[in-house]
Parts: structure tokens; C-alpha cells; sequence
């Protein structure tokens, strides 16, 4: 099993990722998101630059805001400064593209989009459409080593969806998801990444990454689930659940959307957001305010101790020992750890001493 973390991607914050190297973490998922925090790709580069161990790439990166050649080229450039030890984190573009009131890319175009990265990060030359105009591109100057293609970079898919976990088996070398800490959810997921990668004639590769994309809170002997402690580490986590729910359902009119352990508070939570004071054609600006960042305050009445046990990983030590074996054993490699900014040196410190070291 690895441990990685992921950050509120913030430039001038970069040691983050050098102290969770020093407290012995794996990897190091930097965000992008554009309108929440700074540039994703600034901040790996100063962390590939002041770390030499630990694992960097994207968590994740968003193909609607870069065109896919200027992707492959920006984690190409990473992996001069971190030859063999960085990594291509992608998704649709949920939050990045929400907060503009946009919509994520379309399945079609983010297969053609990882079409283009996968060949390019590979070295070949590909046909790439850009504004209707489609040319043959590839990298030039290789033997100038502006970038890094020579040590392979993998690509890590996030994805949940059907439509996208086929996809992942398609174009990807791993998946990222919320919920694959879940032994069940984790062979949903596969099962669906498995039928993608046949019907493209395609066998996934040897050593197939899993990670799942979790908040974790280390409980001290006897304390609630839902007290002010607990409630600092994972918050912004949780209510980021809603802000992603919210949206879903916005968009597919499901009740499927609505978070398993979330029911209690699902018409409270819609009523509230429905009474911003904000016109509901710009709704979305106020939506994911402090989105994996901070709990705004007006929201701490969602996080209780359902939704926390429902969307936390939350225990004593040898109780968040046990269910991370299980899930290692369900095929999961990787548990990465988002917690609120603030609290963000803590939790990692917390888990480090008190799960990593033990387990």
C-alpha cells in the first residue's frame, strides 16, 4: 500500500509536499483548479526541485483549460526537474469547469484528448485537431532535453461514471476515484475498466494503479466522531461532497446522485443552497466556495457524524489499520489523504505516526 497526499494547490506553501516526504508519503497529488487556487504546474516545480523521493503529478489535471499538447508538454517538463518519479493525474474537469458555471469535457473528446497526451508522452508523432484543422504534431528538439519523455509517465484516469471508467481502460495506466477505498466500489469500478479495455482491444497494464481519493481522521480513545477536532480535519471535505452532489443532480435530475449517508441533510442542503443571496444564474460561484479547502461556517450544520462516517475515513489506529488492509487486499495501492488547508500538517503528521508507521 502507498500513502500519498493531496494539496490546496498553493505555491508559496510548496514544502507542504517536502514535509510529507520527510513523514515518509509515497505521492504528492497537486490539483488545477484555476479559479480556487494557484497553477498546479508552478507548484510541482518547485516541489520537484526541493524533493528527491517522493512522487509528483497532477490530482488532477483538466483538459478543458489546456489544449492537450500543452498538457503532455507542462508534465513533460515536470519530469526533467523529477525524471521517473512523475506522474499525469487527469480528469473530466468537474470543479475546474463548475466554478465557471461550465460544464466538464464530453466523454467523446476526453478519449481523443488522452489519445493525443498518451502518444505524445510516448514519443510519436499523432494526429491532433485543433479548431477543426487537424495536422501531424510532435515533440521537437528532443535531443535538447527541454522536457522528459525518455522516463515514462504514467497516466492515472479519474473517473466514476460508466461511460468514463471505460475510458480509464481504454488510454489509462491507473485510476483515481472517490469511494475505491470501498472494496465494492472498487470492483464496480474495475469491472467497468475491465470491459473498457476489451472492447478496445486493449490488456491493461502490469501493475495497474488504484488510488482512492479520501479524507482521513486518526480518533484519539474515546472521542465522537462528530466533535470540533474531528470536524476541523475533515469538513471541507464533506461539504465538498454536497457541492459535487448538488451539481450531479442539477445536471441528471437523479435521485442516484444524493451520497449514500447523506439523505438526513439532502433537503436541508438543497433548500440552503437555494436560498443564497446570489441570482441563481450565478449560483455557481457561491456553490463551491472553500471546495476542499475550507468549511464555510454556514455549512457546518451538514457535518455530522453520518455524513462524516459516510464519507471519511474516520477511526482509531487499529481500526483504520484494519479497514485499509482490507482494502489492500480488495486491490486498492494507494490511499491519498485531502485534508483542509489549515489542518492539512496535522492530519498528514497524525496519520503518518499513527497508521503509516504501524501499518
Amino acid at each position: 500500500m502507498e500513502f500519498g497526499i493531496f494539496v490546496a494547490t498553493k505555491i508559496d506553501d510548496w514544502q507542504l509536499i517536502q514535509y510529507a516526504e520527510a513523514l515518509g508519503y509515497d505521492r504528492a497529488w497537486v490539483p488545477d483548479s484555476q479559479m480556487i487556487w494557484s497553477d498546479c504546474y508552478a507548484t510541482l516545480a518547485l516541489a520537484a526541485a526541493n524533493t528527491t523521493r517522493i512522487k509528483l503529478g497532477t490530482g488532477v489535471a483538466i483538459p478543458g483549460t489546456r489544449i492537450a499538447p500543452v498538457t503532455a508538454h507542462s508534465i513533460a517538463s515536470i519530469n526533467r526537474l523529477a525524471p521517473g518519479r512523475t506522474f499525469l493525474g487527469i480528469g473530466t474537469g468537474h470543479t475546474a469547469m463548475r466554478v465557471m458555471g461550465m460544464d466538464p469535457m464530453k466523454v467523446r473528446d476526453f478519449r481523443e484528448y488522452l489519445r493525443v497526451v498518451r502518444r505524445l508522452l510516448a514519443g510519436e508523432e499523432v494526429e491532433y485537431t485543433l479548431h477543426g484543422v487537424t495536422r501531424a504534431i510532435r515533440f521537437l528538439h528532443r535531443d535538447l532535453e527541454f522536457i522528459d519523455i525518455e522516463h515514462p509517465i504514467p497516466i492515472y484516469v479519474a473517473a466514476n461514471a460508466p461511460r468514463a471508467l471505460a475510458v480509464v481502460g481504454e488510454h489509462g495506466d491507473g485510476l483515481v476515484s472517490m469511494g475505491n477505498e470501498h472494496p465494492r466500489v472498487l470492483a464496480q469500478h474495475m469491472a467497468a475498466i475491465r470491459a473498457g479495455a476489451a472492447k478496445a482491444g486493449r490488456t491493461l497494464p502490469d501493475g495497474f494503479h488504484t488510488a482512492a481519493l479520501a479524507a482521513a481522521v486518526v480518533l484519539q480513545p474515546g472521542e465522537r466522531v462528530d466533535s470540533d477536532r474531528v470536524v476541523e480535519q475533515c469538513g471541507s471535505q464533506v461539504t465538498a461532497g454536497l457541492h459535487f452532489a448538488y451539481e450531479t443532480y442539477q445536471l441528471t435530475h437523479s435521485e442516484a446522485a444524493i451520497p449514500r449517508g447523506f439523505e438526513g441533510v439532502w433537503e436541508e442542503y438543497c433548500a440552503y443552497v437555494e436560498q443564497m443571496p446570489i441570482a441563481a444564474a450565478k449560483r455557481y460561484l457561491q456553490v463551491h466556495n472553500g471546495h476542499c479547502t475550507f468549511m464555510m461556517p454556514e455549512e457546518r450544520r451538514f457535518v455530522n457524524e453520518q455524513t462524516i462516517r459516510a464519507s471519511v475515513l474516520v477511526g482509531e489506529p487499529a481500526e483504520l489499520i484494519e479497514r485499509i488492509r482490507t482494502a489492500e487486499q480488495a486491490g486498492l495501492h494507494e490511499i491519498g489523504l485531502l485534508p483542509p488547508m489549515a489542518a492539512a500538517r496535522t492530519v498528514f503528521k497524525e496519520f503518518a505516526e499513527q497508521v503509516m508507521q504501524r501499518y
